[in-house]
């Protein structure tokens, strides 16, 4: 399910509906880094995995998510094969990927060989979703999912309707068809 509001009672209730994991949206809510570390901690306290979707497909936001013990990314308006591969090197550490290294929550705060454990759990365990929301990403579904380390693909509705110039228009034949 979709995390748009931030407190943790809303995790709470989920967390008895069957869900194997929660995505908080970070793109359009007011949840904040504080907030989502608190969803997370709360997300996986209750026994499921805790996703974000990030505001872009940006090193910063990628890396702050994660450090803060997020299970996975979910990153919006994925296009092309080289925006994929971009994600991937941010979510990823060297060699697989780019992303910097810091010591916070997910990395145990460097305490206990946090780093190491980590590491190794990231590089083989985290989950990365290139969201498909544009005609262009349509077009080049083959080559996005294609990039070793994209482990999903998810569609946003509205602005893949909205790039064909019928936003919201779900049963339109073109929005149907961009879907087939």
């Amino acid at each position: 399910s979709w995390i748009t509001i931030g407190h943790p009672s809303v995790i709470e209730v989920l967390s008895h509906a069957g869900f194997d994991w929660l995505t908080i949206d970070m793109e359009h809510t007011t949840i904040d880094y504080s907030m989502a570390q608190i969803l997370i901690s709360t997300i996986q306290s209750n026994g499921m995995a805790a996703l974000v979707r990030v505001s872009k497909n940006d090193e910063v936001y990628i890396k702050r998510v994660l450090d803060a013990g997020a299970d996975g990314v979910i990153i919006p308006m994925i296009n092309n094969a080289d925006e994929a591969r971009k994600a991937v090197e941010f979510v990823k550490y060297p060699p697989e990927g780019k992303r910097g290294v810091g010591l916070y929550r997910a990395q145990q705060f460097g305490l206990n060989n946090g780093f190491e454990n980590y590491k190794k759990w990231l590089n083989e365990s985290v989950v990365t979703i290139a969201q498909i929301e544009h005609i262009d990403a349509i077009n080049n579904i083959e080559e996005i999912i294609s990039i070793p380390g994209i482990d999903g693909v998810i569609i946003g509705p509205y602005d893949l309707s909205g790039s064909l110039g019928i936003p919201g228009e779900f049963d339109n034949s073109k929005v149907i068809s961009a879907l087939s």
